[in-house]
């Protein structure tokens, strides 16, 4: 089954304008199916000056492909007038020099789109040697709206949005994984993700960590999920130094396994917390860490609102403008809010996120709202229509969202 995704609309938009597209995102998030769906569009519109295919899809782990890349200049130069894929292209970072050589001597749109299961700033050089020449797309797992979207076009009917909701919190985005027969079929898929990740994608950046280590502090995160960064309680668990763990941190985070929310830092006359907080981003894998493979475990593990937290905050991030910022408010005090939304022109949006179908805000909310000089915020719960729950907290079920922000 091939759920329709919400970037690529943007993906087409960018390729005709930049002449390198870069498409990033955690393995086996549906990055190689998109690129295909593209490449059989153009296809079948024959956007193309020279006969036969439109585009050229290679897969930089397949042996075949990469001899074709043995002189990539010569491979390369003449396919100017069609869209070159790059498949898994952290594989071959020598590549870059090479394509910022070929867009210079012909600056057209949509000349190259690569994938990658790493940021911009872990594939070797990208950055640097395509700096102004291209622009990079971030495909996250699955949301709601993208799910819900595809049971409408594949039923013609609203589907049980509590249902959906509900399975895409407890496996997760991964297409394989939220698609899977069972529970107990998603459960493999995730540990077997899991030591993928570890054993074969790990080394193949060129990060040299003992697998093990590295599973023994992503653990340790999904037990500290949606709390204060504190490295030198993780560095005397795992008994390596503090510098250590914020580099595996930073391994998770440029890999897209983990978030790292920053605090607001605004000068608000207030002592605020400095530290960030870290979420495991993907929630399936997050349970699969911690070994909860269907919804009643959860149910009954006290990670559950830590977990439903870090879940809402990925949806919201996944429908919010384009350039917007997210932040959590801490006070010294205790006054917090759980996340922090800094739109495109600086506005500030509020929410507080509570796993309960009868929400309570404290006095603490208020003060946040009085320190940043909102008149409002807004709380999402499991809740199926939106009310006011105070003159100055709007509650939202998930599925009005988008409320936020307008």
């Amino acid at each position: 089954m091939n759920i329709e995704r919400s970037l690529y609309p943007k993906l087409l938009e960018s390729l005709k304008t930049f002449p390198v597209v870069g498409l990033v995102g955690p393995r086996q998030v549906g990055k190689t199916s998109l690129a295909r769906h593209l490449v059989a569009e153009l296809g079948q519109t024959g956007k193309s000056d020279q006969g036969g295919q439109s585009a050229v899809m290679l897969d930089l782990e397949r042996p075949s492909d990469l001899a074709k890349l043995t002189e990539p200049e010569l491979f390369l130069e003449p396919l100017a007038n069609r869209l070159v894929v790059l498949d898994e292209v952290q594989l071959r970072p020598d590549l870059f020099p090479v394509l910022r050589a070929l867009v210079d001597a012909r600056r057209t749109p949509g000349r190259f789109l690569i994938l990658g299961s790493a940021a911009p700033a872990l594939i070797q050089h990208s950055s640097e040697t395509l700096a102004g020449r291209v622009e990079f797309l971030e495909l996250a797992p699955l949301n709601l709206t993208e799910v819900a979207l595809n049971e409408v076009n594949a039923n013609a009917g609203s589907g049980n949005m509590t249902l959906m909701a509900q399975t895409l919190w407890s496996r997760g985005g991964f297409p394989d994984s939220y698609l899977a027969r069972s529970d107990v079929a998603s459960m493999r898929w995730r540990e077997a993700f899991v030591r993928s990740y570890l054993e074969r994608d790990i080394p193949q950046l060129g990060i040299r960590i003992s697998a093990a280590t590295l599973r023994r502090f992503w653990l340790m995160l999904a037990h500290y999920h949606g709390q204060l960064w504190n490295a030198s309680t993780l560095a005397g668990s795992l008994g390596v130094s503090a510098p250590s763990v914020r580099h595996y941190l930073d391994i998770l985070e440029s890999t897209f396994m983990v978030r790292v929310l920053q605090p607001y830092s605004a000068n608000l006359g207030k002592r605020l917390v400095k530290s960030p907080k870290v979420y495991v981003r993907d929630s399936g894998l997050l349970h699969a860490l911690l070994n909860l493979p269907d919804r009643d475990a959860l149910l009954g593990h006290p990670v559950l609102g830590a977990s439903w937290e870090g879940w809402v905050i990925e949806q919201i991030l996944a429908q919010a403008p384009e350039g917007t910022r997210p932040y959590f408010y801490r006070t010294a005090s205790g006054n917090e809010l759980d996340l922090l939304l800094e739109l495109p022109g600086g506005a500030l949006r509020a929410v507080e996120i509570k796993h309960s179908a009868a929400p309570k805000v404290g006095k603490g909310f208020n003060e946040a709202l009085d320190a940043l000089e909102l008149d409002r915020g807004f709380v999402i719960a499991q809740v199926d229509a939106p009310y006011p729950l105070s003159q100055r907290a709007q509650v939202l079920p998930l599925s009005q969202i988008a409320e936020i922000w307008k």
